[in-house]
């Protein structure tokens, strides 16, 4: 199997153990056994079993980045813009519970590495947002701009959470929850800016 191939499989089955049973309680030997590797081989490939878990929380991190990039390359308007970028988040939630679970259950482990890596994941998201604002609202202060992008993850993030405890309510139906409470808002703001020039923001 090719390296790459191996290293993807890897992940897959530990991310899967690490949101059974949480980081703490899994071993490297019950991963290397559902794998159907030897333990020496997932050290040669990770280096540890915080490596592993970095690689897991890394590559779901990478994945919504493509993801909410992907969703948002066709929008049209803030508007639009927002209404997709949260729509790709909810829906890479729905899609991919087992990552969810991971990044939630490893943000309270004492693994700092891990911490940095799912409060990156954030920053990630706040960064995306907050250039977008800023480049279809060049006047918009920095700082308010930031401050938009951390109440729309935070609210977000709650929101997923919340989810969990209701499928009744999919991605669509949590995307027109946070636009019903959040938008009014961004949007009477940026009607107090200079009007930018058409498609700037794109």
């Amino acid at each position: 199997m090719p390296k790459a191939q191996r290293m993807a499989q890897m992940l897959t089955v530990a991310e899967e153990i690490f949101a059974e049973q949480g980081y703490l309680a899994t071993s490297m030997d019950e991963i290397a056994e559902r794998v159907g590797v030897s333990k020496p081989m997932l050290y040669e490939y990770f280096g540890s079993k915080e490596g592993l878990l970095i690689g897991c929380i890394h590559r779901a991190r990478t994945e919504l980045r493509e993801k909410t990039a992907a969703a948002i390359a066709g929008a049209t308007s803030p508007e639009e813009f927002l209404r997709l970028g949260l729509l790709a988040f909810f829906e890479f939630i729905d899609e991919h519970r087992r990552s969810w679970a991971l990044l939630r259950q490893e943000a309270a482990v004492a693994v700092p590495s891990a911490q940095e890596e799912v409060e990156g994941i954030r920053q990630q998201q706040t960064d995306m947002i907050g250039a977008v604002l800023a480049s279809f609202s060049p006047d918009i202060d920095p700082l308010e701009a930031e401050a938009f992008a951390e109440i729309v993850v935070g609210a977000t993030e709650r929101l997923a959470v919340w989810t969990e405890r209701r499928p009744k309510v999919g991605p669509a139906l949590a995307t027109e929850y946070v636009m019903a409470v959040i938008w009014p808002g961004v949007a009477d703001r940026l009607k107090k800016l200079p009007a930018p020039a058409p498609h700037a923001w794109r």
